[in-house]
């Protein structure tokens, strides 16, 4: 299994609009964020947790040909706002695009963000989009089993997943003690850190180490980081060693 880190930012990205402090201004290029999302190679399939702003300049980046299914975290913009461009793979996979998401979210997307897809069925050039919903159990992509993580983002349930020994968390503040039973045992959990400050909705980074050495994966990468942590912040450089700051572009690959 190959994770690719297509984006590891914020709502805002990094270097956000009109700012130029140290992380903004950083000529560093781990310090440029695109909004976050991973892509999980797997069997030979692609699978894409999260379709957000960027998601037309990732899979240029990452010169992605092929794209069997998205999984949607929750439906905030960050994280749906590039499900237009599936176009492209329609048009070379001769096919809608598997869009799995829970029944509040596919609901939204169809009445709100994407009700074009759906009313104008007949024009040509729209994407093309079969959503799929699902349930806070265990489901399958082809063979590839996947397990939702229940977590809360501020008053929204929100799901991450875990794919075989991977886990993938975003956008979260609050996880259960049962729902943090199905990241035991991970060679790998992915999980926001925004800042240092508390937040209202996300992890800060003391609260995602607490639940890291909590769970005791053997290794640990932050995402969905905000311009107020650097690599170069002593705190950052100090982590421990299982514990790493993810960055756009980064991959990894992990033996099942």
């Amino acid at each position: 299994m190959k994770i690719t880190f297509l984006g590891t930012g914020t709502s805002q990205g990094v270097p956000m609009i009109g700012c130029d402090c140290e992380v903004c201004s950083s000529q560093n290029p781990k310090e440029k964020r695109l909004r976050s999302s991973v892509l999980i190679n797997i069997n030979g399939k692609n699978i894409l947790i999260d379709a957000g702003p960027d998601f037309r300049q990732q899979m240029l980046r990452e010169k992605v040909k092929h794209l069997n299914a998205i999984l949607l975290t929750h439906e905030h913009k960050d994280h749906i706002g590039g499900l237009d461009d599936v176009r492209a793979f329609n048009y070379i996979q001769k096919k809608p695009m598997d869009i799995y998401a829970e029944k509040r979210v596919c609901d939204a997307l169809k009445s709100r963000d994407f009700a074009y897809v759906e009313e104008r069925k007949d024009y040509p050039g729209i994407p093309r989009m079969n959503f799929i919903n699902i349930e806070n159990k265990p489901f399958f992509i082809d063979e590839t089993e996947i397990i939702p993580v229940r977590g809360m983002h501020m008053q929204l349930p929100v799901f991450g997943y875990r794919i075989k020994n991977f886990a993938y968390i975003t956008d979260m503040n609050y996880i259960s003690s049962q729902e943090k039973e199905k990241l035991k045992n991970l060679d790998t959990l992915v999980i926001n850190a925004l800042r240092r400050k508390k937040h209202v909705s996300h992890f800060n980074l003391e609260e995602a180490i607490d639940i890291i050495e909590e769970v005791k994966p053997k290794q640990a990468f932050l995402t969905h980081i905000s311009h107020k942590l650097s690599y170069e912040h002593e705190d950052i450089r100090n982590l421990p060693k299982h514990i790493n700051m993810a960055y756009d572009g980064f991959q990894l690959i992990i033996d099942n």
